[in-house]
């Protein structure tokens, strides 16, 4: 009986020990779990905990469930979470590099994406270090088009209308058009076409299919204005505190040859794939090519 008793207790502490290591990082994000930054952030998590064994599990919390997507990167740079992902040109405010990506039609393509990268990574990175933030990976969106409830003909035609905004970039382009602009939050998207919160946007064919915008718009002027990135961002302390073994996991997981991210190898046919398709997979709407009255925008 105390040799069972003995077995019992060291068993117990061998449990416990391992409770104690484990630890679990909850990762917010803003968009849908069907939108692929989304899924590319799912297997990211997955890779991770099955990578560490278990040691480090990280849980998913996409469509702005635990975060709204103008929390994430102050709840990760203050330690609330140790983990988010977030599309960086919504906090231009803070620092203008952080819209680098978001300048029109300065890259209109993935290859033009990637080198506009490479050459603002470095100060990118220590701006983001000087806020506690680290960077995993980054994930560029598709190329951005104009969505409308009605034809538009001209730039004229645009004054007055609800438009939604998200960095500042966007917030330019609305003061340039005379539309007014609203914050509206991805995961509230299709609610506020619905409810006529918002009449119009700027975003990829991906956000497009991924909310049904068909319900409430009738056109997709795809105007390739330029292509924003959404960042995995970690907390730069909790890195640092992390073995060296979980960081050699992390950086593994963030740099999957499958994955179409910028860190390792980059997946520009993916990408551009998957831009084709959920362009295409827009067919409720009418698809408009850039119309050359829209040229004054780039001008201005």
């Amino acid at each position: 009986m105390k040799k069972l008793t003995t077995v019992a207790t060291i068993a117990t502490g061998l449990a416990l020990g391992t409770a104690a290591y484990a630890e679990q990082w909850d990762l917010p994000m803003a968009y849908s779990a069907t939108n692929f930054h989304s899924a590319v952030g799912a297997e990211f998590a997955q890779c991770v905990t099955a990578g560490t064994g278990g040691d480090l599990t990280i849980v998913t919390h996409p469509g702005g469930s635990l975060f709204a997507g103008g929390e994430i990167k102050r709840a990760v740079q203050t330690g609330q979470v140790n983990i988010g992902e977030r599309l960086l040109s919504g906090h231009q405010n803070e620092n203008v590099l952080f819209g680098f990506d978001s300048i029109p039609f300065l890259a209109t393509s993935f290859e033009d994406s990637e080198r506009l990268f490479e050459a603002a990574k470095g100060p990118l990175s220590a701006a983001l270090e000087a806020q506690n933030l680290h960077v995993l990976y980054t994930v560029p969106w598709p190329s951005q088009g104009l969505y409308f409830n009605r034809a538009i003909e001209s730039t004229s035609e645009m004054a007055g209308i609800k438009f939604r905004s998200y960095n500042t970039a966007t917030a330019r382009l609305a003061e340039l058009t005379d539309m007014l602009p609203v914050s509206i939050e991805a995961a509230e998207i299709s609610q506020a076409f619905a409810t006529g919160v918002a009449e119009s946007m700027i975003s990829s064919g991906s956000t497009g299919y991924d909310r049904k915008v068909w319900e409430s718009l009738t056109h997709f002027y795809d105007v390739q204005a330029w292509l924003p990135r959404n960042y995995m961002l970690v907390n730069l302390e909790a890195w640092n505190g992390l073995d060296e073994s979980t960081q050699n996991v992390m950086n593994g997981c963030a740099s999957m040859p499958n994955m179409p991210v910028t860190g390792a190898r980059s997946s520009i046919p993916a990408l551009r794939l998957t831009n084709c398709l959920k362009t295409a997979w827009l067919w409720p709407l009418r698809v408009i090519n850039w119309p050359p009255s829209y040229a004054t925008l780039a001008q201005r």
